[in-house]
């Protein structure tokens, strides 16, 4: 029975043709980086709360089923494949961008899962504030303004482990010029391709008003809306949910917060 056992294991990548190899290795490497994605500070579930992100714990039970739900609902349709997912707020101060990082937080409680969150909200970058991060290395625009820098060092730990930041960098009145670019485009497919258990999260500007938000939605897998709660009227909603390819609009999330 040993020997049996030990054959098969050098035989185990038989039949297999060399992408499908390549892919396993792929995997395992991705599964060892994912191990080594350790924080230097992990948030307590206190500190969490008053970054009013979600966590594993009782007292958030019922915020964190809500997310969890939203990411079974992306994962269903994304037939196994990792994915870009925008998220985009029907007006301002809807709170999309509460959405967005407590979404990435809800794939990163997966321990074979990573997050990265990136702030595309050019006009009124937030997330580096909310998750309490200091970009001294630069975001996004930094990185799209000056691609030879490189865009690892501009990825920043969260105090949630497998959740990273990419920050909006220098701000922007206008991030069409930006989100158009091909280096934006190449440096999404390098951020999601590199590995395959990697979920990408965009926190755009709100619908009305910009071009911006259409723009991404074009690099996007998904797009999220997240209307206001007795905010945005059905009206509002229908008008917003009508810029974006219908193919892609995964659904709408109602938020009682901004």
């Amino acid at each position: 029975m040993n020997s049996m056992n030990s054959a098969h294991g050098l035989d185990e990548h038989a039949g297999m043709d060399t992408a499908q190899v390549t892919e396993l290795a792929h995997r395992a490497s991705s599964s060892h980086a994912i191990a080594r994605m350790a924080e230097a500070s992990v948030l307590a579930p206190v500190q969490l709360e008053r970054r009013r992100l979600i966590h594993r714990d009782e007292s958030v039970r019922r915020q964190s089923d809500a997310f969890r739900e939203i990411r079974t609902r992306l994962l269903g349709m994304a037939d196994g494949q990792n994915f870009i997912t925008l998220l985009v707020a029907v007006s301002p101060r809807s709170g999309s961008s509460f959405v967005a990082r407590n979404l990435a937080a809800a794939f990163a409680f997966d321990e074979a899962r990573t997050s990265l969150l990136i702030d595309c909200n050019l006009r009124y970058p937030g997330q580096h504030k909310a998750l309490d991060v200091d970009p001294a290395s630069g975001g996004l625009i930094d990185f799209l303004e000056s691609p030879e820098r490189g865009i690892g060092g501009m990825i920043y730990p969260t105090g949630i482990p497998r959740l990273r930041l990419l920050p909006a960098g220098k701000a922007r009145e206008n991030g069409a010029e930006y989100f158009s670019s091909m280096a934006m485009r190449s440096a999404l497919d390098a951020l999601r391709n590199r590995y395959p258990d990697r979920y990408i999260f965009l926190d755009g500007p709100a619908a009305a008003g910009s071009p911006d938000a259409r723009i991404l939605s074009d690099l996007a897998d998904f797009v999220v809306l997240v209307a206001g709660y007795g905010r945005d009227t059905a009206k509002a909603i229908s008008q917003a949910a009508a810029s974006f390819d219908p193919r892609k609009l995964a659904g709408v999330v109602f938020n009682h917060a901004p």
